[in-house]
């Protein structure tokens, strides 16, 4: 290297040689994710996905602008993912910032754009943005929208699903307290499912149908409304009549079954379960118990709950899971507005109390389903046993917290659930299970009580042999309560969104749960890979910063001062030693 330098021309050489690399390495990225959770690694999912990318994507994103710090941080974050989507997609996939209606003067014509955007599923939320010790209220629109084609576009939120709260329960009666940090690590931690899910589903070929079961005494009502609506965005929708013929899994994906209440017959029985046989997916969202707080406020005082004897214990109990036949509590729970008393006026005095019966659900396991989700609000839900099922695979999706009790049927329902200490101390199970996956071939109720007539009779009629077993794996989610994914319906507004009660003014994660639900028992694409990503700021222990700060100081200050000294020494022992001064 010395004699290149010395040569006439080997300052010229050298710089043709650095232009040259520079040159070569301007098409060629790297990076290495040497973080322990991988949050910067996509799934392999994703990466396919991608790759097969053929026609132009395009992505608004919203958030952008002066931003709090935390949604600067989820900006960023954003950012660097699509960064990676553009280039695995080879630039198909075309990003743009922008805060809509920035160039829009008019008032009236600005509503109107946010209106529209409104509808397609963009959310908007104002919040106060501190500048020089003076707040203001701004604006912040925390979406993104995916457009493909002509196709409808695709609204993402890009806040968390899932808001971490510490513990809470009836005794302390304190309202939960959020824990931001790892609220704020959720949302980082599903941008790339989102994103990847979006672009999914606007670019499939193949359109899965979700059918609704009636036939039973579901409801057809407003009170499903947020459920055909969520469905009808992304799948076809369709209703089944069970009392009208077979359903086919080569039309039908999946059935939803919400809240029968009539008896099912045993050609009903046998026509959902040679459906499981043939492939067919179901998710059961079942009331077991007759518990409505409507009767328990019309009683005054107490209302007793019982079994509405559906008759299908026998069914459920042959592919994995029993639903029992109680009602669940728990002291982590919902609040309802009761009347203790009046006001000087004489108008009711209404307050808000924890009422067990609502208890907070969430997952304890790493399944995609439930996995960075918020909670999930049932009413009266019942507990649910798994048993032995030969080769079925059972996870708990969905339990209560640490705080559990059940009370068996005939259940007494009262409004003053919690009358004593010693009642506090019934409340001692912990994660009791409200939803169960199952996946496995599953065996036919009916594999030995067929007899040659039943067996010709779903010939004729379905044009396939009975099946004694499945001959391929499968996929059936049991929910013991059916009110997770119906809504209820405000007399102003109409109807509400899952999980949000007029008197809450909150809305539970129940939509998420349901979707990710149906995404899960069709989707083959591998995506929800991605939703068990987890992202940790592993921030410094505030405790050891308090009692070590003396010693840190010391030692930062410190340490520079010995090493210069060592470095200075070093420097004249070589200078003495070689040229002797």
């Amino acid at each position: 290297m010395q004699k290149l330098l010395q040569h006439k021309y080997g300052w010229i050489a050298l710089l043709i040689v650095l232009i040259t690399v520079v040159y070569l390495s301007a098409g060629i990225t790297f990076r290495a994710d040497l973080t322990a959770d991988k949050r910067y690694s996509l799934t392999t999912a994703t990466k396919q996905l991608l790759s097969n990318v053929d026609t132009v994507i395009e992505i608004d994103v919203f958030l952008t602008g002066n931003l709090p710090a935390d949604y600067k941080k989820l900006s960023v974050a954003t950012q660097e993912l699509l960064e990676d989507f553009s280039s695995l997609s080879g630039n198909l996939i075309r990003v743009k910032f922008q805060k809509p209606g920035e160039e829009i003067s008019n008032d009236t014509a600005k509503a109107i754009l946010y209106d529209s955007l409104s509808r397609l599923g963009v959310v908007f939320e104002r919040t106060e943005v501190t500048n020089t010790d003076e707040s203001t209220s701004q604006l912040i629109i925390p979406s993104a929208l995916v457009k493909y084609g002509n196709r409808k576009p695709i609204a993402i939120d890009l806040r968390s699903s899932r808001r971490v709260f510490k513990q809470y329960n009836v005794v302390n009666d304190v309202e939960p307290l959020e824990d931001k940090e790892a609220t704020r690590n959720a949302a980082e931690a599903l941008l790339e499912y989102k994103f990847a899910n979006a672009i999914d589903k606007l670019t499939r070929e193949y359109i899965p149908t979700i059918a609704y079961l009636v036939g039973n005494g579901e409801p057809i009502d407003m009170k499903i409304n947020d459920l055909g609506e969520s469905l009808r965005n992304d799948y076809r929708l369709a209703v089944f009549d069970l009392k009208q013929g077979y359903p086919d899994p080569a039309i039908i994906d999946a059935l939803v079954i919400v809240k029968p209440t009539h008896v099912f017959t045993e050609e009903d029985k046998l026509k959902l379960d040679q459906y499981v046989m043939n492939g067919g997916k179901v998710i059961w969202f079942i009331d077991k118990l007759h518990a409505e707080l409507d009767s328990l406020m019309r009683s005054q005082a107490e209302y007793t709950a019982y079994d509405r004897g559906l008759d299908i214990d026998d069914l459920l109990f042959k592919y994995g899971v029993r639903i029992n036949g109680d009602l669940l509590q728990d002291l982590n729970c919902s609040k309802i507005p009761i009347v203790v008393g009046r006001n000087p006026d004489g108008s009711p005095n209404m307050q808000r109390v924890p009422w067990p019966y609502y208890p907070f659900l969430s997952s304890q396991t790493d399944n995609p389903i439930s996995k960075n989700l918020d909670r999930v609000l049932p009413i009266f839900p019942s507990s649910i046993d798994t048993v032995k099922a030969p080769g079925i695979h059972k996870t708990i999706l969905l339990a209560s917290d640490t705080n559990s009790r059940s009370i068996s049927s005939p259940a007494l329902v009262t409004l003053n659930s919690v009358k004593s200490e010693e009642d506090l101390f019934s409340f001692n199970r912990s994660y009791v299970p409200v939803a169960v996956l199952l996946e496995g071939k599953f065996q036919s109720l009916f594999a030995n009580r067929a007899g040659a007539d039943l067996m010709d009779s779903v010939q004729r009629t379905t044009g396939k042999p009975f099946q004694k077993a499945a001959a391929k794996e499968g996929k059936q989610i049991v929910v013991s309560d059916a009110d997770i994914v119906t809504n209820a319906i405000s007399n102003t507004t109409g109807p509400l969104p899952m999980g949000e009660l007029p008197f809450e003014g909150y809305r539970f994660a129940n939509r998420e749960f349901f979707l990710n639900c149906i995404d899960y028992l069709v989707s083959n694409n591998g995506l929800f890979e991605s939703r068990n990503k987890t992202i940790v700021l592993r921030l410094l222990d505030k405790e050891k910063i308090t009692a070590q700060k003396t010693t840190w100081q010391f030692l930062n200050i410190l340490t520079p001062l010995i090493l210069l000294v060592i470095t200075g020494g070093i420097i004249q022992w070589r200078r003495k030693k070689k040229y002797g001064i």
